[in-house]
C-alpha cells in the first residue's frame, strides 16, 4: 500500500510541481491512514469501506494527539485526492471518502490584549530617550488608531491633521480612510515631530513620520523587530505582535458599545463580515471580565 503512496507523491510533484511542504503533508496524512488500515486488517485500498473510514475519523478525533477540525479537514482532503489517483490508476474501484463531509473550518479568533496589558506595555517606554519616545509614539498610534503595520510604516507628515486630530490612512487596495486620534497621541506626535524625529533625520528630506536610527523610513519588518525587542527588553511576560494592537483596538471599541459599522470604517474593512469576528472576541472579553468581577 505504501508503494502506491510513493507513486502518488511522484505524480503530485510531476503534475503540480508541489512544494516540499505540500508533499510532506500528503505523506503524513496518507501514511497515518495506511497504518490505521493495517491495524484494521485491510490488505488493499479496495477493502476500505464506510465503516473503516468512520472508524478512522473517530481515531483522529480521540486521544491526546487529536486533530483540530482544521487539521482533520486537511487530512480528509488529502485522502480524497489520493483515492482519486487510485481510481484513475486502476488501483481502487471507488472512493470511500467522496461522500464524507469535512468539519466546517472555524475562523481563528485574533489575539488581543486587555486594557491593563496595553497600559502596561505603552507605559514601559522611557520618554527621555529618543528611540524609546519614537517607539512609544508609534505603538500608541498603532493601538489608538487600529493601524496595520504597513500603514504605520507608510504614514507621512502630510497625512496628519492636528487641527481636527485625524490622520488619513491609505490601506489595502489604495483605499483611503480618515481615523481620529486622541489627545495623548496628538501630544506624543507633536513632540516627536518637533524634538525627536529631527535628531534621526538630520539633513535628509522626506515626509515619512517614523524613521530608523539613520533617518530613513522604517519598514514593516523593522517595526516588527522593534516591537519584539521592546517586549523582551522590558521583560514583559506577554505575547505581542503588531496585529495584536490592531485587534485590541477593535475588541475594546466593541466591548465599549461602539457600533460595529463604525469599527468597520475605522479598520478599513471592505466587508462587515471581516469585522464581525471581533464581536466574538469582545463577548469573550466581557465574559472573562464579568467572571473575574464576581469571583467568590
Amino acid at each position: 500500500m505504501e508503494d502506491y503512496l510513493e507513486e502518488f507523491l511522484i505524480n503530485l510533484n510531476t503534475v503540480n510541481s508541489g512544494s516540499a511542504h505540500t508533499a510532506d503533508s500528503y505523506r503524513r496524512d496518507i501514511k497515518r491512514f495506511i497504518d490505521y488500515c493495517t491495524i484494521e486488517g485491510c490488505e488493499s485500498f479496495n477493502d476500505v469501506d464506510r465503516t473503516v473510514v468512520l472508524g478512522f475519523i473517530n481515531y483522529l478525533r480521540m486521544g491526546k494527539n487529536a486533530l483540530s477540525d482544521r487539521s482533520l479537514a486537511r487530512n480528509l482532503s488529502s485522502l480524497r485526492s489520493f483515492y482519486r489517483y487510485l481510481n484513475a490508476s486502476g488501483y481502487a474501484d471507488s472512493n470511500p471518502f467522496a461522500s464524507v463531509k469535512s468539519p466546517k473550518k472555524t475562523d481563528k479568533l485574533p489575539d488581543f490584549l486587555y486594557e491593563d496589558d496595553v497600559d502596561r506595555f505603552l507605559g514601559c517606554f522611557d520618554l527621555n530617550d529618543d528611540q524609546e519616545y519614537r517607539n512609544r509614539t508609534m505603538f500608541e498610534m498603532m493601538y489608538g488608531c487600529g493601524l496595520r503595520v504597513s500603514e504605520v510604516a507608510n504614514m507621512k507628515i502630510s497625512d496628519l491633521d492636528f487641527a481636527n486630530d485625524v490622520v488619513t490612512i491609505v490601506g489595502k487596495g489604495s483605499k483611503a480612510r480618515i481615523v481620529p486620534f486622541y489627545p495623548v497621541i496628538r501630544e506624543l506626535l507633536q513632540n516627536y515631530l518637533k524634538a525627536v524625529r529631527p535628531h534621526f533625520v538630520g539633513e535628509q528630506e522626506h515626509d515619512y513620520v517614523f524613521v530608523n536610527n539613520r533617518g530613513s523610513k522604517l519598514t514593516s519588518r523593522g517595526i516588527e523587530y522593534i516591537l519584539d525587542s521592546s517586549v523582551r527588553q522590558h521583560g514583559l511576560m506577554m505575547k505581542i505582535h503588531p496585529h495584536a494592537l490592531r485587534h485590541s483596538f477593535a475588541t475594546h471599541l466593541l466591548a465599549a458599545g461602539v457600533d460595529i459599522r463604525v469599527v468597520q470604517e475605522l479598520l478599513g474593512h471592505a466587508r462587515l463580515s471581516t469585522t464581525q469576528i471581533y464581536t466574538h472576541v469582545s463577548m469573550e472579553h466581557l465574559r472573562e471580565a464579568y467572571d473575574k468581577a464576581f469571583e467568590k
